[in-house]
């Protein structure tokens, strides 16, 4: 079992930054490929980062790419998603995610979800 709690949400001027993270409990958090997806009104859950096991492998949305980094700490069992140069079109809920794969972007891979944080970027 895994518990995924985020923080770092809020609020932010577009062009701004923000950065997201996911504290997971359990002691094989270094296991498990770790995402963040988002959903915005109306929308699906979509695909943002991921990071591999070792985080040797990072993905990302062709959306975020350049702008979004995903890191993970295996030590403290946390991984983090820095947003640079944030816009309008970022605004969602930001979930973090745990997978038993080695490294997968599928939504329907990950088992494990947090509550979510808001994350709104204003013009």
């Amino acid at each position: 079992q895994v518990q995924l709690v985020e923080s770092g949400g809020g609020l932010v001027q577009a062009g701004g930054s923000l950065r997201l993270s996911c504290a997971a409990s359990g002691r094989t958090f270094s296991r498990y490929c770790m995402g963040w997806f988002r959903q915005a009104p109306g929308k699906e859950r979509e695909f943002v980062a991921a990071a591999s096991w070792s985080a040797g492998n990072t993905y990302y949305a062709d959306s975020v790419q350049g702008r979004f980094t995903i890191s993970r700490d295996n030590a403290k069992n946390t991984v983090y998603l820095q947003m640079n140069s944030l816009k309008p079109e970022d605004t969602a809920v930001y979930y973090c995610a745990a997978s038993r794969q080695i490294a997968t972007m599928k939504r329907d891979e990950y088992g494990y979800w947090g509550q979510g944080t808001q994350v709104t970027v204003s013009s």
